[in-house]
C-alpha cells in the first residue's frame, strides 16, 4: 500500500499534539482511527516514529526527520485547494471527451474526479473506446476532445499535441517463472510463451505490433481481448503472458498479483496525445481543463501510476510548487 495524505495529516497531529487523544479530537475522528492510521504509516516506513511516554507520544529521529517534509506536502495540498476554489465559482459547462481505453480507464477518471470537485459547475461527459473508434468522434464533432495512446491517421482535419508518455510492459502472474525475473529480455524470453493480447484497432496492440516488428513471428497469441481488465485476469488465470501500460497494472503490482517486467532490447516507450479538430472553439472551460492535466507532465521516467486518488494529490502538490517556482 502506498503513503496516504490522511496517514501523514495524522501524523503532523500527533506529533503537534503528543498524543493519540488529543490528535483524534483535533481531527475529529476515532482514536483508534489515529493509532491505526499510525500504524499502518510507521509499517509501510519500516520502523516507529515516536518513543513512547506513558500516554505522552515523543517523536523520535525519524519522526523528526519525516514531520517538516511531511509539513510541506500538507501545505502544497492547501495551496492547491485555495488556488482552485479562487475559480471554483467562475467555471461550469459541459465537456464531452473521449479517450482510448488505457486513458479512460486508468487515468481520466482520477483526473476529471479532482478538476469536477474544484469546479462544482462543470459536467464532464467522458467515453471510453479505442483509438481508432476515439479520433473517429472527434472528427466527426460528437465528441470535442480527446486522449489517445496509439496512432492516428493522416487527416489534415485533426490537430494532436504531445500529453506525457507511457511504457509498455510483459505482465505475468505471480506463480510464473518470469516473477523471478528483472527484466524480460525479448531474445530469449519470447519463444515458447503463450500470450493474451488486446484486440486489433487498440493503440497497445498497434504499439506490440510495431516496436516488436520481426519478433512478431515467435509471439503465439492463444487469445485477444477487448479490455485491459480482462486481459490481467487471463493472466492471473495462467492463460499467458501479455504487454500493457505499466499505467494500467499498478494496483496489481502493488499488491504482488501480477509482476511488470521492462522489455530489454526493445524501447516500448510511446508518446500519449490530446486530439481536437482543427475548427473547435477552444473555451475557457475547455481551455481550463487541459491546463489542469499538464500535471501529468511530470511523471517521472514516463512511469507515473495514479492507483489511488491519494496519489493524484500527491502529484498536484508537486505540480503547484513547480508553478510557484517558475
Amino acid at each position: 500500500m502506498s503513503i496516504t495524505f490522511r496517514q501523514l495529516e495524522i501524523f503532523i497531529a500527533v506529533a503537534e499534539t503528543a498524543q493519540v487523544t488529543k490528535a483524534s479530537k483535533k481531527l475529529f475522528v476515532t482514536q483508534s482511527a489515529v493509532s491505526m492510521a499510525l500504524a499502518e504509516l510507521e509499517n509501510q516506513l519500516g520502523g516507529s516514529l515516536f518513543d513512547r511516554h506513558g500516554r505522552s507520544l515523543i517523536l523520535n529521529e525519524r519522526g523528526r526527520y519525516l514531520l517538516p517534509q511531511a509539513k510541506e506536502i500538507a501545505s502544497q495540498i492547501s495551496d492547491i485547494k485555495a488556488a482552485m476554489s479562487e475559480k471554483s465559482d467562475s467555471l461550469e459547462g459541459v465537456i464531452n471527451m473521449v479517450a482510448s481505453t488505457t486513458l479512460g480507464n486508468y487515468i481520466m477518471p482520477y483526473l476529471i474526479g479532482a478538476f469536477t470537485r474544484m469546479h462544482p459547475g462543470v459536467h464532464v461527459n467522458l467515453l471510453v473506446y479505442n483509438t481508432r473508434t476515439a479520433e473517429k468522434l472527434v472528427l466527426f464533432k460528437e465528441m470535442d476532445i480527446g486522449f489517445v495512446e496509439g496512432h492516428l491517421s493522416d487527416s489534415e482535419e485533426l490537430l494532436w499535441q504531445p500529453w506525457f508518455e507511457d511504457e509498455l510492459v510483459v505482465l505475468c502472474g505471480p506463480s510464473d517463472p518470469l516473477v523471478n525475473n528483472d527484466v524480460f529480455d525479448i531474445r530469449k524470453d519470447l519463444k515458447g510463451r503463450k500470450w493474451v493480447m488486446r484486440e486489433t484497432g487498440s493503440g497497445t496492440m498497434a504499439t506490440v505490433r510495431e516496436r516488436f516488428g520481426a519478433y512478431m513471428k515467435d509471439v503465439n497469441v492463444v487469445m485477444e481481448v477487448g479490455h485491459p481488465e480482462g486481459v490481467k485476469r487471463a493472466v492471473e488465470s495462467g492463460a499467458g503472458i501479455a504487454c500493457l501500460s505499466s499505467l494500467s497494472i499498478c494496483r496489481e503490482v502493488e499488491y504482488a498479483w501480477l509482476k511488470g517486467l521492462h522489455i530489454e532490447g526493445l524501447d516500448m516507450r510511446r508518446q500519449l496525445r490530446i486530439i481536437q479538430r482543427k475548427d473547435l472553439e477552444m473555451t475557457d472551460l475547455l481551455a481550463e481543463f487541459l491546463n489542469f492535466c499538464d500535471v501529468m507532465t511530470l511523471c517521472e521516467d514516463s512511469q507515473i501510476c495514479l492507483s489511488s486518488p491519494w496519489k493524484l494529490q500527491s502529484l498536484l502538490a508537486r505540480y503547484s510548487a513547480l508553478k510557484k517556482k517558475r
